[in-house]
């Protein structure tokens, strides 16, 4: 049998093309080791409305001549930076609310001082947000809101509704939320209270360092960071891989401390008592009871989120007292429901969809 050998100018030009996917790994390399031409990131225009200690409440510019009569805004979680809601141009979920017509806030809690450590879910929930919703009533000149809330964001907005029934708030989405903390997996059994001191680690460090949370999220799966490495290496050739692999790195790696009281309430109040699901959690004396919750609710879940698993964050619509609530479960992760090319197809048409009937 005959070999069909390629011509030569096939092989130089395949020589070719392999030495210039060599020299762009190299030169996308060494800019990833030294961090340099850091991709931007929180790039959508905004101004700072107010500001208390760590904390700003931005308002983002509209982007269209009308907006829907009722703003929507974003509660981020505690231990992440909320650019995570405004990656880059095209890759913004702010920016895409934003074309869609609404007026878009941003709570944006900022990186804990020492000082901070004695900052409490009442803290957050009964003093802070409040404060941030009277100045989106000032900006807007409109009473009403909508919360959407990421993770922990999502359950300050449920402790929000559940403890001001009464409050002008319109709409509650909730995105990559655990209510259920029984069914938290591996952090249920970390924290176990025959085993884990929460007391002493809070009285001893004050504030949860950033690194400590990194580690405890990564030890979920340990192999994903090195699998990232390796899809990194072999697309190091890629522009648009390299850039899209810098923006997530470096959010990940941007984790912030945990103020400690709140984490010392999280661990007892919510990780070991599950006091959310079971009605007795109570905020600076007022019952946070998530049936007084009688507005919209949209609840989306990833299929593969492994921080908030479908197991802890799926009751949460059966926990609310709300007759228009509905449950959405998308392909995805805990940062790519929100974040990249699957949620730009999927979670962001859905919210805006979502919103869009119940904000005028």
């Amino acid at each position: 049998m005959t070999m069909v050998r390629p011509p030569v100018e096939t092989i130089i030009e395949t020589a070719q093309e392999e030495v210039e996917r060599t020299r762009e790994r190299v030169k996308k390399g060494v800019d990833i080791l030294l961090a340099r031409n850091e991709p931007p990131v929180g790039i959508t225009p905004k101004e700072v409305i107010y500001q208390r200690g760590t904390l700003k409440l931005y308002h983002y510019k509209p982007m269209t001549d009308e907006v829907y009569r009722v703003p929507v805004v974003f509660v981020m979680s505690l231990v992440s930076k909320p650019w995570i809601l405004d990656l880059t141009f095209g890759q913004s979920f702010v920016q895409y609310l934003l074309a869609q017509g609404f007026d878009v806030f941003m709570i944006d809690w900022g990186v804990p001082r020492p000082e901070d450590k004695r900052l409490s879910f009442e803290d957050y929930v009964t003093d802070l947000m409040p404060d941030c919703f009277e100045h989106v009533q000032k900006a807007t000149g409109e009473e009403d809101f909508s919360i959407l809330g990421y993770c922990m964001g999502g359950i300050f907005g449920l402790m929000y509704g559940g403890v001001y029934p009464d409050a002008p708030l319109k709409n509650l989405v909730c995105a990559a939320t655990p209510v259920d903390m029984e069914n938290m997996g591996l952090f249920r059994k970390w924290t176990d209270r025959r085993f884990f001191d929460v007391d002493r680690l809070v009285d001893s460090l004050g504030n949860i360092p950033p690194e400590m949370m990194l580690r405890s999220f990564e030890l979920l799966r340990p192999m994903d960071r090195w699998g990232g490495y390796i899809r990194l290496i072999d697309n190091l050739w890629d522009p648009q891989f390299v850039y899209g692999f810098r923006i997530m790195y470096k959010w990940t790696n941007e984790q912030i401390p945990f103020p400690g009281e709140t984490y010392r309430q999280f661990i007892k109040e919510l990780m070991w008592e599950n006091k959310l699901v079971t009605g007795q959690l109570n905020l600076g004396g007022k019952r946070v009871d998530l049936q007084n919750i009688k507005i919209p609710v949209l609840h989306a879940m990833a299929e593969h989120d492994h921080i908030a698993p479908y197991a802890a964050a799926g009751p949460l619509t059966q926990l609310v007292g709300s007759e228009d609530k509905e449950d959405v479960l998308l392909k995805g992760g805990h940062v790519s429901l929100v974040a990249g090319k699957n949620a730009v197809g999927r979670f962001w048409p859905k919210v805006a969809d979502w919103l869009s009937h119940r904000s005028r």
